[in-house]
């Protein structure tokens, strides 16, 4: 050893050190040698004091640690090994490039719908079974999810039906008054209301309450491994999870559909009461200008609308992933790719209904 020497003796655990730090880095506030032959001891704390001065004594052209026993040494090469680690500059991001994210997009894409059509098939398959052979369906989980997803919608069904009545009579007067025919209010929300607006409004209603519990309670029990379990010891997990939510949703859609219907027809009368019309008027109106298939064809698309909306909140249960947010996630998709699909099978439905001259 050439230079002058910090010498370091004894014990360099954490009591030694808060009596030494101050004095040890004042020593190597110059180009010395840190001399460890002395030391019988090292732990964390022994090791910062060892690194600490070392930086510092570099910065003065000496630094050197000698002397230190193979295990004094080992604690400080632990220690040094994680500080250079923690200082490390992280990786920088680099976006990528369109091909490779157009790339990943389609691939994530194809994999959702080749799952998406594997769901549907063995939903068909697991229904029809069950409707093959009721007694094996689980009537109970039927019926409780049809209590969860009907009777107890009832009350904010009938709540926005009435107030979507009341809000388009009140519109439609307003310019319908310029022409004196205000009467035809009645027609133009009854016909709106049981064609369109009725089972697209109650469809949301199912997808925002129904379909994100679909999916929340399957992706709980995903994250717990129970569905898992279920299949472990030989159990459909298909007849026991998504069957009941399935012909419960689809059962209690036109329940839904026919109080919606009913409210919103009742929120019109009462605007057309204050405009100074009798129920009596009001009410040939809507049966001369509504007819059977205009209920009938509303009832029908709530039918198509109930199976999509469990469906989707089904499959994104069962594709739940791991954790608390995975569920999270998996409900939020419920809703939204219920909403947008309820949409889109809307927009087939009027343009079918067009072509048949419905």
């Amino acid at each position: 050893m050439t230079g002058p020497v910090l010498p370091l003796s004894g014990r360099l655990d954490a009591a030694a050190v808060a009596a030494l730090w101050h004095q040890t880095m004042r020593a190597a506030s110059a180009p010395v040698v840190i001399d460890l032959s002395g030391v019988t001891y090292c732990d964390g704390a022994g090791a910062a004091l060892v690194l600490a001065a070392e930086r510092r004594a570099k910065a003065e052209g000496g630094g050197a640690v000698v002397g230190a026993a193979p295990d004094v040494a080992a604690v400080i090469a632990r220690a040094r090994d994680g500080a250079e680690r923690a200082w490390a500059r992280p990786a920088r991001w680099k976006p990528e490039g369109l091909a490779v994210s157009l790339g990943r997009s389609t691939v994530a894409a194809v994999a959702e719908k080749r799952d998406s059509i594997a769901f549907l098939g063995e939903a068909v398959a697991a229904t029809g079974r069950a409707l093959a052979r009721p007694w094996t369906l689980r009537w109970g989980d039927t019926m409780r999810h049809a209590e969860a997803a009907g009777t107890q919608a009832l009350p904010l069904v009938m709540m926005l039906g009435f107030l979507f009545g009341l809000i388009l009579a009140f519109q439609s007067a307003i310019p319908m008054r310029q022409y004196g025919a205000e009467i035809f209010v009645a027609n133009l929300v009854a016909v709106s209301v049981f064609r369109e607006l009725g089972p697209l409004l109650s469809a949301v209603i199912l997808a925002g309450r129904s379909g994100s519990a679909f999916a929340a309670e399957i992706g709980t029990m995903k994250v717990n491994q129970e569905v898992d379990a279920l299949a472990t010891i030989g159990l459909d997990p298909f007849r026991f999870l998504v069957v009941p939510r399935l012909l419960a949703a689809v059962l209690m859609m036109p329940v839904l559909i026919a109080t919606m219907d009913l409210a919103a027809v009742a929120g019109m009368a009462t605007v057309m009461v204050s405009l100074g019309f009798p129920l009596v008027a009001i009410s040939n109106q809507v049966v001369s200008w509504t007819t059977p298939g205009d209920v009938a064809g509303g009832l029908a698309k709530g039918l198509v609308f109930g199976a999509v909306v469990a469906g989707i909140g089904c499959a994104r249960g069962m594709r739940t992933g791991a954790g608390p947010r995975a569920v999270g996630e998996a409900a939020t998709a419920a809703v939204v790719g219920g909403i947008v699909a309820i949409v889109v099978i809307d927009g087939c439905f009027a343009v079918f209904f067009y072509l048949m001259g419905w």
